[in-house]
């Protein structure tokens, strides 16, 4: 199940932005006569945004649709320096001990993973607020669950999400209370790949 949505407009407005912003940073680099290569070799020299540098929250405002929520999953870099996250997030449900409930999110492959880049959101001053320079974010889908078959569902109230974000082992619990499947098997859950640009409310 996908969406239109301004989500994704909006992260097509920013793969613009960044497109027209890389292709001027080229033109200016052959100008100066900087090789192109010392600017991939800066990229890949940013190390991954691990799960203890990252702030996990959830924007509990949604959008719905077509039996589904949509929310905003949230990675803020609080690191002192910045950092990289590519590809799905690890998501499940959760009980109020921690338990996961039912199956784990499954992977929306509407849009195709990409290198997302993370300033710092710390200064000399403090924290910074959170913004689509230090802030990735993944969509998540959660579909009402009495759209399933009590037999292979089992409604429960989860207590929380357990989320993983890409690339890590370790996990963080963002509390938020919703309907969930108590069974495996129906994925109730579905994210997109991190992506930025998404505006941030």
């Amino acid at each position: 199940m996908h969406r239109q949505s301004s989500h994704h407009r909006a992260s097509l407005r920013g793969r613009i932005v960044g497109w027209t912003g890389s292709f001027a940073l080229i033109v200016g680099l052959l100008v100066w006569g900087v090789p192109a290569a010392t600017t991939t070799a800066s990229a890949a020299s940013t190390p991954a945004c691990t799960t203890s540098n990252l702030v996990v929250w959830l924007n509990t405002v949604g959008n719905g649709a077509a039996g589904s929520s949509y929310y905003d999953l949230n990675f803020t870099n609080l690191s002192a320096h910045a950092c990289t996250l590519i590809g799905y997030a690890g998501v499940s449900g959760v009980s109020l001990s921690n338990r996961q409930v039912g199956s784990s999110a499954a992977r929306d492959n509407t849009i195709g993973p990409a290198v997302i880049t993370l300033t710092s959101a710390i200064s000399a001053r403090g924290l910074l607020s959170a913004t689509t320079h230090n802030t990735a974010t993944v969509i998540l889908q959660i579909t009402e669950v009495v759209n399933y078959p009590a037999s292979t569902c089992r409604q429960i109230s989860a207590a929380g999400l357990r989320v993983f974000p890409p690339g890590q082992t370790s996990s963080k619990i963002v509390a938020f209370p919703f309907a969930a499947c108590a069974k495996s098997g129906p994925r109730y859950l579905h994210v997109e790949a991190v992506q930025k640009d998404v505006v941030l409310n």
